[in-house]
């Protein structure tokens, strides 16, 4: 029985190295779609498009323009009129609108209250509220406020707040469920679609161990893209540091993965074809990923949903991964991302497994 058991999967290995889409797929996704996430996605301001009204004559104003600099802004460009500059940004020629009123300098001049009015397009929320502080910021420098006061900040885990390494650590994190639900779904619908189900139904084998060897070849597939990835694009082009032990991070994707499976099984018990599984794969794992903290932050969501995200593995496979790499926690206190992994992962499996058994 173990001879048949390495047979199947050995086959279903060589299929795969057959197809050369599902390979160029594999590829793709774990090497260009993750640096593409690390090197393009970036919420830090870049670019910023500034335009601004000037009637208080002054050179404040002028000092104040002066601070907006590339990389973060553009040079400013000055419009006459406050409609102007409000049609600007209307029209996404700019994303923050500067007025300086005619009492701006006299005001500031008398250490009197004065105000700087910002225009802001908000319809880019991140890169627009984190240019807002950048505003705030410079305009605290010309305040003259005498506060006996002196902050030292001590950056934890990203001491370099590297957002491109971070960005592209969760894209692999993410992307390793979306590939082991549809790479194990299609394993057995492709048996569907090709019309050999029933000659797979006559082989001399336990339909069991059938499942678990085509299971598991799907699940060697993402381990050596994880690998690959790790090498090429985490290590290699983003120098992600890895404080913790690269075996526990490997061990916890080995058991994500499994748990992931489990829900390939599950479509491919419900999907006719390949277009069935990718459409009952973006419905289920949405809401999985959604609610792991992989796009926000747990404790900013609902009380609600806060609640059931302690039913999303991939919650703890992320917090697991991200205590491992950035935190460096040794492997016996990560026991809490291991049970949790581990417990969901088992009965996602059991289920995604009976259903489909009962196809056998």
């Amino acid at each position: 029985m173990k001879s048949l058991f390495f047979a199947i999967v050995f086959k279903e290995l060589k299929s795969f190295m057959r197809s050369a889409a599902l390979v160029a797929v594999v590829l793709y996704s774990f090497t260009i779609d993750i640096y593409v996430a690390g090197e393009g996605i970036d919420i830090e301001p870049r670019n910023v498009a500034v335009g601004y009204v000037d009637n208080s004559g002054g050179g404040i104003s002028k000092k104040i323009l002066s601070n907006l600099h590339s990389p973060e802004f553009v040079a400013p460009v000055q419009f006459l009129s406050q409609k102007e500059l409000s049609n600007a940004i209307y029209n996404k020629e700019i994303m923050v609108g500067l007025v300086f009123d005619n009492d701006f300098e006299k005001l500031y001049r008398e250490k009197k209250n004065t105000q700087l009015n910002v225009l802001l397009d908000a319809t880019s929320a991140s890169q627009g509220f984190t240019t807002l502080m950048y505003l705030q910021s410079i305009l605290l420098s010309f305040e003259d406020i005498q506060i006996p006061l002196e902050l030292k900040i001590h950056k934890l885990f990203n001491q370099n707040s590297d957002n491109k390494s971070f960005m592209a650590l969760s894209e692999l994190l993410s992307l390793i469920t979306m590939l082991v639900v549809i790479l194990t779904a299609i394993v057995f619908v492709k048996e569907k679609e090709d019309g050999t189900w029933d000659i797979m139904l006559l082989m001399p084998i336990d339909a069991k161990l059938t499942i678990l060897a085509k299971t598991l070849s799907q699940v060697i597939i993402v381990m050596g893209g994880v690998i690959l990835s790790l090498g090429f694009v985490i290590f290699g082009m983003f120098d992600t540091p890895m404080n913790g032990s690269f075996w526990s991070f490997i061990f916890l994707t080995f058991l994500y993965t499994f748990s992931s499976a489990g829900i390939g099984l599950f479509v491919a018990a419900i999907a006719k074809d390949v277009m069935q599984v990718a459409q009952f794969s973006i419905v289920i794992m949405i809401p999985l990923i959604f609610l792991s903290g992989a796009w926000t932050p747990v404790y900013t969501m609902h009380p609600f949903f806060q609640v059931l995200s302690f039913f999303s593995p991939l919650r703890y496979y992320i917090e697991g991964s991200e205590s491992i790499f950035y935190r460096g926690t040794p492997f016996l206190d990560l026991y809490p991302y291991y049970f949790g992994v581990m417990i969901l992962g088992f009965i996602l499996y059991i289920i995604g497994f009976k259903k489909i058994g009962r196809l056998f």
